[in-house]
Formats: C-alpha cells, structure tokens, sequence
C-alpha cells in the first residue's frame, strides 16, 4: 500500500515515519510513504499556498489551486482503490472502522490542512473525506495526518507480528466495538494491588467471561458516550 501526505512542511515526518511498526514496515516493502511538498505545485516568487479569506475573518487559508494540481499529479484518474483525504478539525471522527476501511485501498492519500483552513472547494470537489482525529483543534493536519497513517499501517498483513492482536482490542468488531478489556502482567502483586483472581486460576471460559464484562464495565465508565451508541445499535 501507499500513502501519500501533502504538506507545507515535509521535513516534520522526518521522525514519525522513522520509528517502530511503520519502519519496519516501510523497509519489509509492505507500504511505502511519499510526503510531497505542496510548495512545489505554486509558480510565484515566493511559492504561495495561502491567501485571505472572502468575507473577511481571521488567519489565512490554503488556496485550492496548488492542492488540487498536486492531487491530481499525484493520483491522476483516481480510482475506487484510491482515496483522499482532507484533515481537518472540522470533519467527521476518525475510527477504527475507517481505518479498517482504508487498509484495503491502494492508494491512501492525505491532505495537512493549516493555518485558519483549507478553501471549502478542496473538501467539496477535492478530498472523498474530510477528517478529523479529535474534538480539538491542531495547529495543522500533519499529527493527525501521523496518526492516520499508523492506524491504518498496523492493519495490512504482515506489519504486526501478531496479526491477532488487531482483532481483539478497543473497537474492534470480535469485542463488540467495545474498549478492550483491563489487561496485567507480572508480579500479580504490586504494591498491595492484586491482578483479579480469575486471570490467574487457568480456566479460559471464566477469563473470557470476566474479560467481556470488565470491557463493558470500563467502556461504560470511560467513555459513556460509546457504550450508548452501542447499546442504540443493538436496540
């Protein structure tokens, strides 16, 4: 698979990218990163991506000409296996099913939004989704368009070691879009804490039966919102 990352500074993936699954991923073969400077699609003197918006407001926007030539260059006669995304705090939540999602494509090709935004023609006419990793704002799409790409590399076969490892944690589809479950290690005490009982006494279907409902005790209790949504699913 690829992705591709389009952005005013290239030189900030210069860590993400180079460190732990995806490294490793990018030198087995298994994906490969492009990051593009969108600098490169301007003709001005001074390389312009920005301009004030109509209307008047704060801050400057990225201007669709550049992103729509580097796009298009990028992924010319873009097809069903090949998508683009704008990131951006106004979009819909990124999610583990997008991610799923998007792990099957070809191509994978993310916008970084900056400075107040991005023209509403670029999310319109331009991107297939526009995406947001948070109800918070960035200061630009580069940590998030970082973020998206490690969700989705840790998915394609053979990144992971463990390929089980994708199908049983948080919102996964084998545990009920759930959180995962509280999870321990060794020494079973630490100072005075003890790991349940039942995680040590061997018997699988009592463990799988305790891990299920301290997934739904925690979802409940972490993150309320989630485990409504779930239970207006299952209604």
């Amino acid at each position: 698979m690829r992705f591709h990352v389009v952005t005013i500074f290239p030189e900030f993936f210069n860590g993400p990218f180079d460190c732990g699954v995806v490294r490793k991923a990018k030198e087995s073969g298994r994906l490969r990163i492009d990051v593009h400077d969108l600098r490169n699609w301007t003709y001005d003197r001074h390389r312009t991506v920005d301009d004030r918006p109509f209307g008047g407001g704060e801050g400057m926007l990225l201007k669709p000409e550049p992103l729509f030539e580097a796009v298009e260059s990028i992924l010319p006669g873009r097809t069903e296996r090949q998508r683009v995304i704008l990131a951006s705090a106004q979009g819909e939540r990124f999610s583990q099913a997008r991610a799923r999602e998007f792990s099957q494509l070809d191509d994978l090709l993310i916008i970084c939004g900056r400075y107040e935004g991005v023209d509403e023609r670029v999310a319109n006419h331009l991107a297939d989704h526009e995406l947001s990793i948070g109800d918070f704002v960035l200061s630009g799409g580069e940590l998030a368009a970082a973020a998206i790409v490690d969700a989705v590399a840790r998915l394609l076969p053979g990144v992971l070691g463990n390929e089980a490892s994708t199908r049983n944690e948080s919102f996964s589809e084998e545990i009920g879009g759930l959180l995962d479950c509280p999870q321990y290690t060794r020494p079973a005490e630490f100072r005075g804490w003890k790991v349940p009982d039942v995680l040590l006494g061997g018997n699988h279907e009592e463990i799988k039966r305790w891990r299920r409902a301290a997934a739904r005790e925690k979802t409940e209790r972490l993150r309320p919102d989630l485990a409504a949504s779930l239970d207006r699913r299952q209604s």
